[in-house]
């Protein structure tokens, strides 16, 4: 029976990605070899390479000439390092809203002075900062674009005067964006893209002329650009099939579609939790993810009952995070609908059971 995976990440992918990779492991493109032993420097798998970041590029509707797409190793936990390493030289500015830019703020204080624009951090993270203004004297400013462990989301990017920096691991390629505003963006692959292993990084490659300080060769941007993100290595399975998820997301229409998809399996499932008083959502409602939906019982006596009929309808990763706890959906584009319509039918029915 189907398991309804509603995991933070690694997380769902679409069934054609699986069945595409699958045979893949097997017999890649005909070639009689395994795309888990063919070489990086082969014909088959430059194409691969090549063909993964100009569609990345084109979903993101980034000129060509303008940006550049690159997939990197180390998640997004490397970039935290490495977007300071190249491009802060004196300060830069950071709106702290959750774990992951925390931890970005951390890397980049090795590098220079790190300001924080703005932060939600005094009500747990469950809200975004607004009515901030961003200086233009900073090498950069950065945000989260979404936050997985608490369920929030910019639904507004703010006009920066600097280079505009984003991790948007957990939703890129989710909705629609005026992409052309951000000068970096960097997403580990896991949660909307492929499985683990890749890091996309999509840059505007006027800001790398800005690079001044010596960085190693692995950490360095222009590197891995001059050598068409071949540098060494890369994680070959991972960008093959995130290859194939972003050519399944380009074949349903592109970011226009699935954010219509994603916007109504969200609206369906809020509408559900704050139908009563039995669940309580924990993300401020204007700032509610359209990926992460963290909601909490109101009454914890009756988490075990819940918990049971979670299992009992093949509902799996619904555990909230330790520091929101209760519940968190993640529901990104390969989330079908009717997934979130079980969880919504099961959620019903431990309403009526207590």
């Amino acid at each position: 029976m189907k398991k309804h995976n509603f995991s933070a990440g690694p997380s769902i992918l679409s069934s054609e990605v699986f069945d595409k990779a699958s045979e893949s492991i097997l017999n890649f493109d005909g070639i009689d070899l395994s795309i888990l032993e063919i070489s990086h420097r082969s014909k088959e798998f430059v194409g691969v390479m090549n063909e993964a970041r100009k569609i990345a590029l084109h979903l993101l509707n980034l000129d060509e000439d303008e940006y550049t797409s690159l997939f990197l190793q180390g998640g997004a936990s490397l970039q935290f390092l490495m977007i300071a390493y190249n491009f802060l030289n004196n300060k830069a500015g950071y709106v702290d809203t959750g774990s992951w830019s925390t931890k970005a703020m951390k890397e980049a204080k090795f590098f220079g002075n790190v300001i924080e624009i703005a932060s939600s951090k005094e009500k747990n993270f469950n809200y975004i900062p607004k009515h901030y203004t961003i200086s233009d004297d900073m090498d950069y400013a950065h945000i989260t674009t979404n936050n997985t462990i608490f369920g929030t989301q910019f639904h507004e990017i703010p006009e920066s005067p600097c280079p505009l920096f984003s991790d948007m691991s957990s939703d890129i390629f989710s909705r629609k964006l005026n992409f052309n505003k951000f000068d970096l963006i960097y997403a580990g692959a896991q949660k909307n893209i492929g499985p683990a292993g890749a890091t996309l990084v999509v840059i505007k490659k006027e800001i790398l002329e800005s690079i001044c300080r010596k960085v190693p060769s692995m950490l360095n941007y222009q590197i891995h650009f001059d050598k068409d993100s071949m540098f060494n290595t890369p994680p070959v399975f991972s960008v093959y099939a995130c290859m194939l998820s972003l050519k399944w997301l380009e074949k349903k229409g592109g970011i226009d579609v699935v954010e219509s998809l994603n916007r109504k399996k969200s609206e369906l499932l809020y509408k559900e939790i704050d139908n009563d008083d039995v669940f309580n959502g924990f993300a401020n409602v204007d700032d509610r993810s359209l990926m992460n939906v963290t909601f909490n019982l109101y009454d914890e006596k009756n988490k075990d009952v819940f918990d049971k009929m979670l299992i009992e309808n093949n509902i799996s990763g619904l555990n909230g995070h330790r520091s929101v706890g209760g519940y968190r959906a993640s529901i990104y584009n390969a989330m079908d609908i009717s997934s979130v319509e079980i969880l919504i039918d099961t959620i019903r029915k431990f309403k009526n059971y207590i």
